[in-house]
C-alpha cells in the first residue's frame, strides 16, 4: 500500500493541545488508517520516541517545541463499529464524547463516564481515565496495539495491570514500546434514553462546577488516596493564584487556565508552585496526571 499522507516538518502544536501552549514538532503525521500508520512508524530513526496526541487534553507542550515526531490519531484513526455479541471496537482517535453519544444510541448503560472524559480512546486507555465514577479499563476486554515496526498486536484487558489512572504491561512498562491503536469494549445494556438523560444531568453539573470553556486540560492532579486535589489545594488559599497567565481556577481548584497570555512555562511554574505549597502546608504531594513534553518538572 502507497502512503498518502506526508508528514509536516516543523509542525506547529499550539492549535492541537486543549492549552494552547507550546512550540512545534519535528515532524507531524497524521494516519488516515491503523493500515498506514503501521508503514509509517518503520521509517523513523532509532532515537525517535513518537508522541501521540488525540485531543491534545492531557498535555503540556514545552515553549520550545519537542524533537520528536508526533502522531494525530483525532480524526484519521477513528473507526467505531459495533461488532457481534454487542462488542464495541473504538480507534484510539475516537473522542470520548463521540463514545458516550454512540452508547446512548445503542442502549448501552453505564457510558455516561465517557462523556466527562475530554479526550480520545487512545488518551483514555494510557491513563485509564476516568470521570462520574467510571473508570475507561473497567470495561475493556481487549486491546489492539503497534510497535514501533508496525507490528498490529491483539492483546487481553488480563495482560495489563490496571490502577488510578495507572496502567502497566507490555509495551509499557516491559518490552518494546507498544502503542493503544484500538480497543474492544463490553458495556451492559439498558434504555439509552435514561443514559442521555444521566449525560445531560452529569454535564450541567460539570458546566456548573468546572471552567469548561477556557484552555485549561482538565484536573491537573491525581486524587490522593482518601482525598481530592482540589480541596487541599483550595485549603491552601490558592483559587486564582496566578503565574504569568496561567491561573489557577477560581471555579475548580484542580483546573489551571491560560488566561490567553500563558507560556508552557508559566503553567510549568504554577504546578510547581501548588504542589509546593500543598505539600508544605499539608504534608501531602501532589502528582500529575499531565504529560509534559519537551522538558521535566523538577
Amino acid at each position: 500500500m502507497t502512503m498518502i499522507n506526508k508528514p509536516i516538518v516543523n509542525a506547529p502544536l499550539k492549535k492541537l493541545n486543549s492549552w494552547r501552549v507550546g512550540g512545534s514538532a519535528k515532524q507531524l503525521f497524521k494516519p488516515t488508517s491503523i493500515e498506514e500508520l503501521s508503514q509509517f512508524l518503520p521509517t523513523l530513526s532509532d532515537d525517535d520516541k513518537p508522541i501521540w496526541i488525540g485531543l491534545g487534553s492531557n498535555v503540556l507542550i514545552a515553549d520550545q517545541g519537542i524533537d520528536n515526531t508526533v502522531i494525530l490519531t483525532l480524526g484519521g484513526i477513528a473507526q467505531l463499529e459495533l461488532q457481534a455479541d454487542n462488542i464495541i471496537r473504538m480507534e484510539a482517535g475516537v473522542t470520548c464524547a463521540k463514545a458516550a453519544k454512540f452508547c446512548v444510541q445503542h442502549d448501552f448503560i453505564d457510558g455516561e463516564f465517557f462523556a466527562g472524559i475530554p479526550g480520545t480512546i487512545g488518551g483514555a486507555l494510557a491513563m485509564n481515565a476516568g470521570a462520574f465514577n467510571g473508570e475507561t479499563w473497567r470495561y475493556v476486554i481487549a486491546v489492539e496495539t503497534i510497535d514501533k515496526r508496525g507490528k498490529v498486536r491483539v492483546r487481553q484487558s488480563s495482560d495489563y495491570t490496571v490502577g488510578y489512572r495507572h496502567v502497566a504491561g507490555p509495551g509499557i512498562t516491559s518490552g518494546p514500546c507498544e502503542w493503544f491503536v484500538a480497543a474492544y469494549f463490553k458495556l451492559p445494556q439498558g434504555d439509552g434514553k435514561t443514559t442521555q438523560k444521566n449525560i445531560k444531568s452529569l454535564l450541567k453539573k460539570r458546566g456548573e462546577t468546572q471552567p469548561i470553556g477556557l484552555p485549561s486540560c482538565g484536573s491537573v492532579f491525581k486524587n490522593p488516596q482518601g482525598d481530592y486535589a482540589a480541596r487541599l489545594i483550595e485549603s491552601c488559599d490558592l483559587k486564582g493564584y496566578q503565574i504569568g497567565g496561567a491561573q489557577v481556577s477560581l471555579k475548580h481548584a484542580n483546573f489551571i487556565i491560560n488566561t490567553g497570555t500563558a507560556t508552557a512555562a508559566d503553567i510549568a511554574d504554577l504546578i510547581r508552585a501548588v504542589q509546593n505549597k500543598v505539600a508544605e502546608v499539608t504534608q501531602i504531594n501532589l502528582h500529575t496526571e499531565v504529560r509534559f513534553l519537551g522538558f521535566e518538572l523538577n
